[in-house]
């Protein structure tokens, strides 16, 4: 290469290198890291730097002594105030919004969130209560030595926001072998939860439905308490339940006396995620305050795991249903292992 093409080079890769430098956003820390990249939030305890070389950068905001951006950010202060425009740093510590309507100069710690201008503040999307859906099919058969068909279907709604969640959700199980019925039980029940205070909720629920298997032509449950989060972290929840409840069980045979009884409902309710799966567990235990020994008590562990498309999943479990005062013939625990695919949507 003659010297002029060189020289050329050199200025060429000089003035990028200097356009890439005059484009991006600097934020300078308290011990003198000077970082270039993309100031992408500010979310009141962290600025987010998006670099190519070391891909999302989060800061701690109180470290941060200065801030510079390219493009205008739409800025929320601590005291309210909103403004969209670009973010310089006259002094250590300060910065300087400046919009259409002027310049205010905050310090860097009263910056409460930044996002894109044109969109709406995440603060009142996040606060917003969201719907979700889900819908699971699980089908089995078998031919040959023995005949054998089961079908179960399940659904939930749930309505969700910060500080509350309501559920609708419905089962229904049918399992056929050989000609005999060994389960035909259909559920549906409501629950609702709200944390109203820190780590405390109350929540109010009702369950009913039929097992024609057992005999039970109408069962109902419905309670009332308080619930505490003994864990409550972004990827693992444990809330415990508390309440009153009344239990009614209504049986096919004139010879099994019906239940009516008040007593105590008591839960736990786990979650824990880990990368894209899922693990779930609940326990539920209603007693009769007539009778202690008189207590049904219910329990589901399933594992969720994501298929290829993004929509469907694999969820695998078991669940038990033990009845202490079950009817004539009938076991007292009910064990069901399940494989289903379930499909979510929003």
């Amino acid at each position: 290469m003659n010297l002029p093409a060189l020289a050329r080079t050199l200025t060429a890769l000089t003035a990028l290198a200097w356009t890439s430098l005059v484009s991006a956003d600097v934020v300078v820390t308290k011990s003198g890291a000077r970082l270039l990249g993309t100031v992408t939030a500010i979310d009141g305890t962290h600025v987010v730097l998006s670099t190519d070389y070391a891909g999302d950068i989060s800061i701690k905001q109180n470290e941060v002594e200065s801030i510079e951006t390219t493009q205008p950010l739409t800025v929320r202060l601590a005291a309210g105030t909103t403004m969209a425009g670009t973010i310089s740093s006259p002094a250590p510590g300060q910065i300087a919004i400046a919009g259409a309507d002027g310049t205010i100069p905050p310090t860097v710690t009263q910056v409460a969130r930044t996002w894109a201008p044109g969109q709406p503040d995440p603060a009142i999307q996040e606060g917003r209560r969201k719907w979700s859906y889900q819908v699971g099919l699980d089908i089995t058969g078998k031919n040959g030595n023995s005949e054998q068909l089961g079908t179960a279907v399940s659904g939930r709604a749930v309505l969700k926001g910060p500080q509350d969640a309501l559920q609708f959700y419905t089962a229904y199980n049918r399992q056929k072998a050989d000609g005999v019925t060994s389960s035909d039980q259909f559920r549906a029940g409501i629950d609702y939860a709200n944390n109203f205070s820190g780590r405390m909720s109350w929540y109010v629920r009702n369950e009913g439905g039929f097992d024609r298997v057992k005999g039970i032509e109408l069962y109902n449950v419905s309670a009332v308490g308080f619930g505490y989060d003994l864990i409550k972290a972004p990827k693992q929840t444990l809330t415990s339940r508390g309440g009153i409840s009344f239990r009614y069980e209504g049986y096919e045979n004139p010879a099994t006396p019906n239940v009516r009884s008040t007593g105590l409902d008591l839960g736990l309710n786990h979650s824990y995620t880990f990368g894209n799966s899922r693990m779930v567990n609940s326990l539920s235990f209603v007693p009769a305050f007539d009778d202690f020994g008189d207590f049904r008590a219910l329990h589901e562990t399933a594992f969720e795991m994501p298929l290829a498309a993004a929509l469907w999943t694999l969820r695998i479990g078991v669940n038990n249903d033990y009845n202490s005062r079950p009817g004539d013939g009938i076991k007292k625990m009910d064990t069901t292992y399940f494989s289903r695919l379930v499909f979510s949507w929003e």
